[in-house]
């Protein structure tokens, strides 16, 4: 192949499932994917042919993964912004640009932001002082500005003085404190969109995301019960915060759905999401395409539903208490639910680590019992336990 024949190369920072996925897309579209892993044993770095081993802050290692790519994006947002911006003063395309990734980095950046776009979001305050940790009717949520995901980085306080003595500890560890007014939400959405240079847009209908202990864990889409307007005033926001940060690829607008009818502001996430994990089965274009058609500045795909309802569920690996290995779990779910679709990320299963997810398409009507056979689907993959006739 000469190479004014090569395909376009896109390098991509972090190994991780979400690079793994991106590489399967890549596949499909006929297009190179180098990965940035720190371990030769990744996710992303086990099944692509073209790893640079470092890590985020490695600027050499970065510059490396560049030379020859159309463009550079991420698997995560933990990439120092002075790397993002001497790579971009290399003249490499980074695709979100520091400018819009620093948002997802920041989330006393992003707040501030979102004030200036007038987008809805719970009250909020940077602490400095632990005596001066504001605690208004309800309390509060603790955030360090950056570093955290999953429910990392997140605290609850019951109390004032416990919150107080959070933010000293935080404090105490050179860590920037964000206080958040504490949510009474209905439930919890989120709204996916993809961004091209060019600012061409697609949404994915509005999802219901379900959380355990700050952990995404069943993804239901779209949102059930969710008046039209609501749907469309969130996937219009997701398309304004999109287009007003300059994000090119997918963005992830996590929400709060109030039972006032209102929706909030929680995350943004600007790369693919686990609450797009549904797309890979459910939607005529996945969110992994998606995001490398962004990133190549390609025309963008259609994000609509190939099902009436599609549910996503995480399974989190701890050692399967039937002493089951993955593979026989597999098995017998393979002949007891044989229309969930599985995809596993290569990773060792430990408590509370998300090793792979299922999806299971399914009628509209048939909503409640998709998500129930899904759900135990997850559960069995995770711990063994959970499938009727199979264990």
């Amino acid at each position: 192949m000469t190479s004014s024949e090569q395909s376009p190369l896109v390098a991509m920072v972090g190994g991780g499932q979400l690079a793994r996925m991106t590489h399967q897309a890549a596949i499909a579209l006929g297009r190179g994917l180098r990965v940035v892993a720190e371990h030769p044993d990744d996710p992303a770095a086990q099944v692509s042919p073209d790893v640079v081993l470092g890590k985020a802050d490695d600027l050499e290692a970065l510059r490396r993964a560049a030379r020859g790519a159309v463009a550079v994006t991420f698997d995560h947002e933990h990439v120092p912004q002075a790397v993002l911006r001497a790579l971009e003063a290399d003249g490499v395309a980074v695709h979100p640009p520091s400018s819009a990734l620093r948002f997802a980095q920041d989330k006393l950046a992003m707040r501030e932001r979102l004030v200036e776009l007038g987008a809805p979001a719970p009250g909020f305050w940077r602490v400095v002082d632990p005596e001066q940790c504001p605690w208004p009717d309800g309390g509060v949520v603790l955030k360090t500005a950056s570093g955290g995901y999953d429910g990392r980085g997140v605290w609850f306080p019951q109390s004032q003085d416990e919150a107080q003595e959070v933010v000293a500890q935080l404090l105490e560890a050179g860590q920037d404190v964000l206080a958040e007014e504490k949510v009474v939400a209905k439930r919890e959405l989120s709204a996916l969109v993809a961004r091209s240079p060019l600012g061409q847009v697609a949404a994915w209908p509005v999802v219901e995301t379900v959380q355990e202990n700050g952990m995404c864990v069943v993804v239901v889409a779209p949102a059930q019960g969710l008046p039209p307007g609501l749907a469309a005033a969130a996937q219009e926001l997701a398309i304004k915060i999109a287009t007003e940060l300059g994000v090119v690829g997918v963005l992830a607008v996590e929400l709060f759905e109030t039972e006032d009818g209102r929706i909030l502001v929680n995350e943004l996430a600007m790369r693919p999401h686990n609450s797009g994990h549904w797309t890979m089965d459910g939607s005529t274009t996945s969110q992994f395409e998606q995001h490398l058609r962004a990133v190549l500045d390609y025309p963008l795909g259609d994000p609509g539903l190939t099902a009436g309802v599609v549910v996503m569920a995480n399974i989190v690996g701890g050692v399967a208490a039937n002493g089951m290995s993955m593979d026989e779990r597999v098995h017998h779910l393979m002949a007891r639910s044989p229309r969930v679709k599985v995809h596993l990320y290569g990773k060792e299963p430990r408590p509370g680590r998300k090793i792979g997810h299922v999806n299971l398409l399914g009628a509209a009507a048939d909503a409640p019992a998709v998500r129930a056979e899904a759900e135990q689907a997850a559960r069995w993959l995770s711990s063994g336990t959970g499938l009727s006739g199979g264990e």
